[in-house]
């Protein structure tokens, strides 16, 4: 018998796996997929599985047994079946988050949708008459009203409504406007293009930081379709600046027979002061000069996307017949929702209470500061492993380009790494991601080595509390 030798252990790969995955049938008459089907259906479960059995043959996916392979197709088929335009806690400190849905509705504005919703309505029928109707009718009494409009029409948005304005009065004309209100706002919406787009030429007067009355009446000739002044929305000058006032501009425009328009943007229909913020233009006093008025309608004013054009009623006749109307109009479910809010307005003494978007900027510093004593225990509870709690003071905005530099006082609620751990974005990141990826996202804002939850826009705590319970422990230490 010869020496033993003895084997080396080997170093190569393990045996691949080369049992053969069940079929689809097979996994169709698996118990387990018995609930599947009766929620999501047969044809769907049946797509779910053959995805899920693509990846194990192209090694993305390990081979399990049938039950794993069935629990990962479900899984697939409730990942799709969330919808991609969900409900999200917005403690970013920008009341009106455009980017996150801008104006909260009142429930009266939610009810009167839903009611639209599942049957059919008088959208465009006149009940009296029993004839044909005009869509406008259902909001043009309330805005008038609210206003002091003679007429008034809405459109899908303000950017709409500008450029409706434009191409219906001042089609190949020039539109004389200051060179300090030439503005570009988010998603790069520049007043200088919408004119192009609308077949204007733009008459720039003044300069940036100084226009004066005299230099619109130098520019005004017969060329001139309409005189425009826009709103400055997300930025303001300081410094040595003037600029025309618009009595004055209005009276202008009246002497030399032009259309005096102005673009005011947030909509706002009450006095902020009388509600202790910061003033802002209405669109009343804007009436009192202009000859049209543009405004949204999810600003400010509190209500659902769309544009308003108000003013004169022979102007609001001509863009009306303007074929872009056709195009720009809004639906039955706008409408609804805008004329619930606007009725809230017909009520000014409990506005304040009914209106989401009027409550939320006029909340008390030290109510907000309260509730965030009231929410720490819970939250540290909550966030144990991935942050160390504390209130601390901060500043909200309004938002959405209105009052810009203005600030309100507001408490918040500051996560940081937990034993004075790193502070940098990594760990920063790494947070935000997992609230962002809670059942009901929690989005807040990041700054000076911490991730704040600004309370003020914070009214549902139940909910907030409940979405924050399902975050799962780090994986790592932060």
């Amino acid at each position: 018998m010869g020496p033993v030798t003895e084997r080396m252990p080997s170093l190569s790969p393990p045996p691949a796996d080369t049992r053969r995955p069940p079929s689809v049938e097979r996994l169709l008459a698996h118990p387990t997929a018995a609930p599947v089907i009766a929620e999501r259906g047969r044809t769907a479960l049946t797509g779910a599985i053959r995805a899920v059995l693509e990846a194990v043959r192209e090694g993305r996916l390990p081979l399990g047994d049938e039950p794993a392979i069935l629990a990962a197709a479900a899984g697939r088929l409730a990942d799709e079946a969330r919808p991609s335009l969900r409900p999200v806690f917005n403690l970013t400190g920008t009341v009106l988050h455009t980017n996150l849905g801008r104006a909260p509705l009142p429930p009266e504005a939610v009810d009167a949708v839903a009611a639209v919703m599942t049957r059919a309505s008088n959208l465009e029928f006149d009940l009296e008459r029993g004839e044909r109707g005009e869509r406008d009718s259902h909001a043009e009494a309330l805005i008038c009203r609210l206003t002091g409009a003679e007429a008034a029409i809405v459109v899908n948005n303000n950017a709409a409504a500008v450029l409706l304005v434009l191409n219906a009065l001042a089609l190949r004309k020039e539109v004389v406007v200051s060179r300090g209100e030439l503005v570009e706002i988010g998603g790069s919406f520049r007043v200088p293009d919408v004119m192009a787009r609308a077949g204007c030429r733009l008459r720039e007067v003044g300069t940036t930081n100084r226009t004066h009355l005299r230099d619109y009446d130098e520019a005004i000739g017969p060329r001139t379709g309409l005189v425009m002044k826009v709103h400055p929305s997300s930025y303001a000058i300081h410094g040595f600046t003037a600029e025309a006032d618009g009595a004055d501009l209005g009276r202008l425009c009246r002497e030399r027979g032009v259309p005096f328009a102005i673009d005011l943007g947030s909509g706002n229909l009450v006095d902020f002061a009388a509600y202790g913020l910061p003033p802002e233009p209405t669109v009343q006093e804007a009436l009192r000069h202009a000859d049209l008025v543009t405004f949204s309608g999810d600003k400010l004013l509190g209500a659902v996307q769309c544009g308003v054009i108000a003013g004169r009623r022979d102007l609001l006749a001509r863009i009306r017949r303007n074929p872009l109307k056709r195009a720009l109009r809004v639906d039955k479910m706008t409408y609804a929702a805008l004329e619930a809010t606007l009725r809230l307005y017909l009520h000014p003494e409990r506005l304040r209470e009914r209106l989401p978007t009027l409550r939320l900027l006029t909340r008390e510093a030290a109510d907000i500061r309260a509730q965030a004593e009231r929410l720490l225990g819970p939250v540290s509870e909550s966030l144990t492993g991935w942050a160390e709690v504390a209130v601390e003071p901060c500043t909200s905005q309004i938002g959405s380009g209105a009052l810009p530099v203005e600030t309100l006082p507001s408490a918040c609620l500051a996560l940081r790494a937990p034993g004075g751990g790193p502070r940098g974005g990594g760990w920063l990141k790494r947070l935000g991601a997992a609230l962002r990826a809670l059942p009901v996202p929690v989005i807040g804002r990041i700054g000076d080595g911490a991730l704040r939850l600004d309370l003020r826009t914070l009214e549902d705590e139940a909910g907030f509390l409940a979405a924050l319970a399902a975050l799962v422990p780090p994986p790592t230490k932060p």
